[in-house]
């Protein structure tokens, strides 16, 4: 299993919002913020290739929003972003064959498509993989989080895929996403940021997606505004970590612009640090295992 990083654009959101009931002047000993108080983020996406398979985590924040929503957000990335960083890596869009996606919100699923007039797949060969749960209330959310669910964008695409049978829907909290020969990949669920957010684990990796966003929010109570269940989320994320340690896991970062990732320390107090934290070249594609 041959595991890289991808780097396809960054963006930036409200610090105050990613960082929930944090103090500033706390959280920014951590990571500045600009004049807006934004603070810059990464949009990081993961390739797995095995023997047969060439499988996506995530697709990132795609290019198809328009000038006043990438001057909000402060989007950076060339155009087509995850095809010029699969491109980078010696991979054409049509020789994906899987696609994982941890939640629908726009950051994590805008790369799947071109735009949301012509909903033209970039990857029509895949087969998307999603939690069912998740899905439906994707396409319901409250009015509190619909802002992040772009739902003219990915639901005609998801219909698309469904029309093929090339959507593995999983309907549990925890198992197998796929496999190739002796690869698996498997998964976990967390509540709190949004339902059924999957994470895959892989090789000695788990990629944390929005339950830790950043390595700034290792601390349990470092939880960000934008969670739906702010009390679940450190629910889970001590459920985690007791997996993560006993598994002796590398945790992935989606939204870390310097630290790609590290493994988890606990000292005398219960008191939870990033060990051995991996430094991001910040390149289009970086292969790490």
């Amino acid at each position: 299993m041959k595991v890289s990083l991808l780097h396809p654009s960054t963006f930036k959101l409200d610090g105050g919002a990613m960082f929930g009931i944090i103090p500033k002047p706390l959280w920014e000993r951590k990571i500045k913020a600009d004049e807006l108080n934004r603070i810059p983020m990464s949009l990081r996406v993961v390739l797995i290739e095995t023997a047969n398979k060439k499988i996506l985590i995530d697709t990132g924040i795609g290019d198809y929003h328009g000038e006043k929503f990438d001057k909000q957000f402060a989007v950076t990335g060339n155009k087509s972003p995850l095809t010029h960083a699969l491109k980078e890596a010696g991979v054409e869009p049509d020789q994906i064959t899987d696609i994982i996606l941890t939640h629908l919100h726009f950051d994590h699923v805008g790369g799947l498509g071109q735009g949301t007039e012509t909903h033209e797949r970039i990857f029509p060969q895949a087969t998307i993989h999603v939690h069912k749960k998740h899905y439906e209330y994707a396409k319901n959310p409250t009015q509190r989080d619909s802002g992040s669910f772009q739902k003219k964008f990915f639901v005609p695409l998801m219909e698309q895929y469904i029309s093929e049978g090339k959507v593995n829907f999983l309907d549990s909290e925890e198992g197998t996403i796929l496999s190739d020969g002796s690869d698996e990949i498997k998964f976990l669920a967390s509540f709190g940021h949004t339902p059924h957010m999957i994470h895959p684990i892989f090789k000695d990796y788990i990629y944390m997606a929005d339950l830790v966003p950043m390595s700034h929010h290792i601390n349990v109570p470092w939880v960000m505004g934008y969670d739906m269940e702010p009390g679940t989320t450190t629910v889970y994320k001590e459920k985690f970590y007791d997996f993560i340690q006993r598994n002796d896991l590398t945790m992935i970062f989606e939204h870390d612009l310097d630290t790609w990732g590290g493994k988890l320390a606990i000292d005398e107090k219960g008191r939870f640090s990033l060990s051995n934290p991996k430094t991001s070249n910040r390149g289009i594609a970086e292969e790490i295992s």
